[in-house]
């Protein structure tokens, strides 16, 4: 029998797990996220339709690191945001983010409805790259209550898009269709947030075309903000994918880039915390720091191959287990734990 709260479902390629009942922050790949601030992240689900060529968590089809995905039940996803939400104080955002589409939820809708109805929630954004985009679901996302997207578009160019989304079936064309409609007809607002890949994306067209598209359509105007394109440096990471051939910038060169690109366009490309309504906050505190000898229960396969799912005893915490090659699901362990920052664990046996 599984592990409760470790629910299996069989794939050709990698586990998909339910996670219920288990503590819903300490993981990087899912539950909630407390950075110091006010904007929390929240993580309901790790699955991916897309294969982005620059993913820096290798997440869709084409990983090649994952060993589970995990969907998160979503009234524990709600129980647990309202618990850091209360140690934040008025003014938060939910920010419903996540290593993979937060879409792909079953129930995103119904997770959306219920972070409005947060007292100490302001507002309540999404990220997403937009595959799963559609005029119904922007009518359906607006009754729930969603005031934001941050739209993951990489340039208006459709082989570009195709390209760098690494699906055949991505279409730019298509989901600019939705943003319009979305601005027109829906209260969510949009900023556009393209991934800069140096020799893919970084030409002065293929930021103009997206600079065009925000002015049109006053895109980051509803919620306030300088900007409708707030672009991202592409980072290579440990496990996630490198496009052939890119040397990732520097930040001293992504920020030459940014005050060219002000400067030939006439457009912000770059805002403050404080313009984004983003400040300091109270963290939820650290039961257990770097060097803590800490008794786990393994409850299941981790998300990253040689990665183990782990709970501590007083069920406070979900934790990294790594060096458990000889442990099995339902053993208990004592770790060292190695990595405490922002409440997210990783331990080593």
């Amino acid at each position: 029998m599984p592990e409760r709260g470790f629910h299996a479902v069989a794939s050709s390629s990698f586990r998909v797990t339910r996670i219920s009942g288990l503590p819903l922050m300490g993981h990087i790949a899912f539950g909630v996220i407390d950075r110091g601030t006010n904007v929390i992240q929240v993580r309901p689900s790790t699955l991916c339709p897309h294969a982005c060529i620059y993913c820096s968590v290798d997440a869709g089809p084409a990983s090649r690191w994952r060993q589970t995905e995990y969907i998160v039940d979503a009234d524990d996803l709600v129980r647990w945001v309202a618990m850091v939400a209360s140690v934040k104080g008025p003014g938060v955002e939910a920010l419903l983010d996540g290593v993979g589409e937060p879409l792909t939820h079953p129930r995103i809708l119904y997770i959306i409805s219920r972070l409005r109805g947060i007292p100490e929630v302001r507002s309540v954004a999404l990220e997403t790259h937009g595959g799963f985009l559609s005029k119904r679901l922007a009518e359906k996302l607006d009754e729930a209550g969603l005031q934001r997207v941050n739209l993951s578009l990489d340039t208006l160019d459709p082989g570009k898009a195709r390209l760098l989304a690494g699906v055949p079936w991505y279409d730019v064309g298509r989901i600019v269709k939705v943003v319009e409609w979305m601005v027109e007809n829906t209260g969510i607002d949009v900023v556009l947030t393209p991934v800069i890949v140096p020799g893919y994306n970084d030409s002065e067209e293929d930021i103009a075309s997206l600079v065009e598209l925000a002015r049109s359509l006053g895109l980051g105007s509803k919620v306030g903000w300088p900007t409708g394109v707030l672009p991202q440096k592409y980072e290579a990471h440990k496990y996630g994918r490198k496009p052939r051939g890119v040397k990732p910038w520097s930040w001293g060169r992504f920020y030459k880039w940014l005050r060219e690109m002000e400067a030939r366009l006439g457009y912000r490309l770059h805002a403050s915390m404080s313009e984004l309504g983003m400040e300091p906050r109270p963290r939820v505190a650290k039961p257990y720091r770097a060097g803590d000898r800490v008794p786990l229960r393994v409850v299941g396969p981790g998300w990253l191959r040689g990665e183990l799912l782990a709970v501590d005893a007083r069920g406070l915490r979900a934790v990294t287990l790594i060096g458990g090659e000889h442990v099995r699901v339902g053993q208990r362990v004592v770790a060292r734990i190695i990595r405490d920052k922002d409440n997210i664990y990783l331990a080593r046996v």
